[in-house]
């Protein structure tokens, strides 16, 4: 059988480009894999009180059993994203401000 390059597959679950399976992924890494608050929050791009903020309200609506709060009904609440969540691997370089013309 041929080697398979997984590593597309892979970046599908590390660096979801959707809000509502980064919302989704964040969850499970913090209930299922058991990682911090701190580390999920860096890992998806979240702030710290955000995620904290998501994981309250997941508790919440799975005490109700209402809807999660990755699904549609709670889109508007969820933090904005700038384009793709990447994974840190360095350091960020500070960026000199643009003037538009």
């Amino acid at each position: 059988m041929p080697f398979m390059d997984d590593q597309q597959c892979r970046q599908f679950f590390l660096q979801p480009q959707s809000t509502f399976q980064r919302r989704y992924e964040a969850l499970r890494a913090y209930f299922l894999d058991g990682l911090s608050l701190a580390a999920v929050a860096e890992r998806f791009g979240y702030r710290r009180s955000s995620l904290k903020s998501l994981v309250c309200r997941f508790r919440a609506a799975c005490a109700q059993g209402a809807p999660p709060p990755f699904s549609l009904l709670m889109a508007a609440a969820d933090p904005p994203v700038d384009d793709a969540v990447k994974i840190k691997t360095a350091p960020k370089q500070q960026r000199l401000p643009t003037l538009a013309y």
